[in-house]
């Protein structure tokens, strides 16, 4: 069904919509190649500054030459009227005879509808080219659409004993310079970064964005239930927004003094002095906060897993032994009572970030 051009011009599109990490949020990233003669005349996508959608951008730069032409993008072209006018109805503009996509959108306003509308005007529509790719491409997207909470990413460096910290609680730096890199880029990737108030209380973190060519700075977000976040905290420096969530006992006068700050205030329900999670996702998802990158100790890790609230995770791995019976490791809470109860990753990948070993995988 697909020639081997098709995959070429297809896998252009991919890296296009790619270039956009970071930049497009809580939009998709969508690249699009416009093809005629076997060539490319024109290629566009979503998230170049001040340009129109990755289509509508191909073809506005493509002039008459887009008129008989071979679209092919990651994404199904939208059909409404956002931000931008509906795609569909500039490619039908363009006499653009043809459309191949790698995935429908599943967002609720468009799903199948600019399949349609470009068949009835007569455009052919293929379907399906590195769905799977494509799905992955724009896995923060898709979950937000479909469920309306944000897409978990859990990030933790350990040592290859599993500790993230000595005996001491010393934990800088437990991994190498390339995988500090790393997670700069995750923070430069997803939209907010999350910990518990025992890394504020002992680290004194800023949370953003630094060892990278920078977008953007994450949204801070701290767990902290009874509001002791001090005044003085890095995370109260301005430099990005942040967010605590905070339960019902916090006292309203140190809140007031938080706010003063800066800081945006979230009261969430709590049980024995633990956030409620699932309340805090749906809450992040209504401020349209579509990713959330985990960087928790221990507590807050094993929270989010055991509750099954993480949809990926990376775990960098130093080739080093701290040892140390009460040194803090990467995942702790309550655990699982036999082997075959672990929590598996599934679809594994493992790469060497500089010095160290970096395991990513889903759930």
């Amino acid at each position: 069904m697909w020639s081997q051009a098709d995959l070429n011009f297809m896998q252009q599109a991919h890296a296009l919509a790619k270039s956009a990490e970071g930049r497009t949020t809580p939009d998709p990233m969508v690249g699009a190649v416009l093809v005629k003669k076997c060539g490319v005349i024109s290629v566009g996508y979503h998230g170049e500054v001040a340009t129109p959608h990755a289509e509508a951008w191909a073809i506005e730069k493509a002039g008459g030459k887009a008129k008989g032409a071979i679209i092919y993008v990651n994404l199904e072209p939208c059909s409404h009227y956002g931000n931008n006018p509906p795609c569909v109805d500039a490619i039908i503009k363009a006499g653009i005879k043809e459309v191949v996509v790698s995935m429908k959108d599943p967002n609720p306003l468009v799903n199948g509808q600019g399949f349609r509308k470009l068949r009835r005007h007569g455009v052919k529509v293929r379907v399906g080219l590195l769905e799977k790719e494509a799905k992955q491409l724009n896995e923060v997207f898709v979950k937000y659409f479909t469920t309306k909470l944000p897409f978990v990413v859990l990030k933790s460096a350990m040592t290859i004993d599993g500790k993230i910290a000595t005996k001491t609680g010393a934990s800088r730096w437990v991994a190498g310079p390339a995988s500090l890199k790393f997670a700069h880029h995750l923070r430069n990737v997803y939209d907010a970064i999350l910990v518990g108030i025992n890394n504020v209380l002992v680290d004194d973190p800023e949370l953003t964005t630094r060892l990278v060519e920078k977008i953007k700075n994450p949204i801070r977000i701290i767990l902290d239930t009874y509001a002791r976040t001090p005044l003085k905290a890095k995370t109260l420096n301005g430099e990005a927004r942040t967010i605590i969530a905070v339960g019902p006992a916090a006292l309203k006068e140190r809140l007031k003094k938080l706010q003063a700050k800066g800081a945006e205030i979230l009261v969430l329900p709590e049980k024995k002095g633990l956030i409620n999670l699932r309340e805090l996702l749906k809450k992040l998802g209504q401020l349209k906060i579509t990713s959330l990158l985990v960087e928790g100790g221990g507590e807050v890790n094993a929270s989010f897993l055991s509750a099954k609230f993480v949809d990926k995770a990376h775990f960098i791995i130093a080739p080093k032994i701290f040892g140390g019976r009460t040194a803090k490791t990467g995942v702790e809470g309550e655990g699982v009572q036999l082997p075959a109860q672990a929590i598996k990753l599934k679809e594994v990948t493992c790469e060497k970030v500089g010095e160290d070993f970096l395991i990513s995988g889903y759930f």
